[in-house]
């Protein structure tokens, strides 16, 4: 009678609630990033829970399990941190104490090796450097001055951190009701599609965090023996710095890697040339051999999807929005997937039945 047509109607209310749940989201994203790394951090106990679930008796509640799970995960944090904690901190206040005076050291520039032929430019090489070096140091000083405010006037997000691992028990403890709950909150004909839809992302989450922290662990180990052995100074530190990048794809090796340079450069290490090899030869090991076996049937993604993944979530959530990026994108690619199969599942059935 008014002349709106009800299909338009429909559309314009779907576009409005997308764009008002948008909009919600946007106005809790810390809170929603906090719920999320609790997701990812119970997919990385679910196999643990699992295997002290395996040794304990039937009787015995699976909460007991998760519990024995906690009461581990809280003694290899403490056991951590006695072992390495101290010299970690140690490293990271005499880094921040000679930071000023090795951004004027310039000696080891005159000791790394160039081709023959580039020799003649090596002077106005170390001029350049020297340049950028100085307009470097004015920004840089600065910004650490400003970094450690920040992370005193960040103090809030300590709650966050607690908050993590106490979510994460909730989805361990109710994973199983909170599965069934969603699947019985659509229709009973598309039941079986959502139920696939989870369990490929229950593999997916599952597989991803474990190849993340397996991944950190190994990058851990190469670069802490090869620059302890070879004599770099704070080998742990940067070590630690190495494996922490590996949970931004692409990016954070290459920037942690880049961080290990300047730092040992300018401390005067002799072995920079021989790093960057042994760093060359790693990643080859590690993208070719190693990830590919740990993600198994998890994130199967082209490289340069990774990349835009990257680039665009350091865009709208920084370093956060870097770590999420994968798995969101990945999230998607299976319920796309799972779609897709289902609706060529209901345009082939027809034809069947003719």
């Amino acid at each position: 009678m008014l002349g709106i047509d009800p299909r338009a109607a429909r559309a314009a209310w779907t576009v409005f609630l997308l764009a008002l749940l948008l909009a919600i989201a946007y106005a809790v994203r810390e809170t929603l990033v906090v719920f999320m790394a609790a997701l990812l951090f119970a997919y990385l106990l679910t196999p643990l829970v699992g295997l002290v679930e395996r040794f304990t008796p039937r009787q015995v509640s699976p909460r007991i399990a998760l519990a024995i799970v906690y009461l581990i995960l809280v003694g290899a944090i403490v056991a951590l941190s006695i072992s390495l904690g101290s010299q970690l901190v140690e490293e990271a206040n005499s880094l921040a104490e000679k930071l000023p005076n090795l951004m004027t050291n310039r000696s080891w520039i005159d000791r790394i090796p160039l081709p023959y032929w580039l020799e003649p430019v090596r002077a106005r090489m170390i001029e350049t450097l020297q340049a950028e070096f100085e307009n470097g140091s004015k920004e840089i000083l600065p910004f650490v001055g400003r970094l450690g405010t920040g992370i005193v006037s960040g103090a809030k997000y300590i709650l966050y951190i607690v908050l993590i691992p106490i979510l994460a028990f909730f989805f361990l403890k109710d994973a199983g009701e909170i599965r069934e709950a969603v699947v019985a909150s659509v229709e009973e004909s598309r039941r079986p599609v959502l139920d696939n839809i989870l369990e490929d992302i229950n593999i997916l989450l599952g597989e991803y965090m474990r190849a993340l922290v397996l991944l950190a662990m190994s990058s851990f180990i190469a670069n802490s023996l090869f620059l302890g052995i070879s004599g770099a100074p704070y080998a742990i530190l940067l070590a630690v710095g190495a494996s922490l990048g590996e949970f931004i794809p692409v990016v954070g090796p290459a920037a942690a890697t880049i961080l290990i340079l300047l730092v040992t450069g300018l401390s005067g290490y002799t072995h920079v040339v021989l790093y960057l090899i042994f760093w060359i030869v790693y990643r080859i090991f590690q993208d070719y051999v190693l990830s590919p076996y740990l993600m198994g049937r998890g994130v199967k993604l082209n490289p340069l999807m990774v990349l835009f993944g990257v680039l665009a979530g350091e865009q709208i959530a920084g370093i956060i929005g870097m770590f999420f990026s994968v798995p969101i994108i990945a999230t998607l690619r299976v319920i796309f997937v799972r779609l897709r199969r289902a609706r060529a599942r209901d345009l082939i059935a027809p034809r069947v039945q003719t």
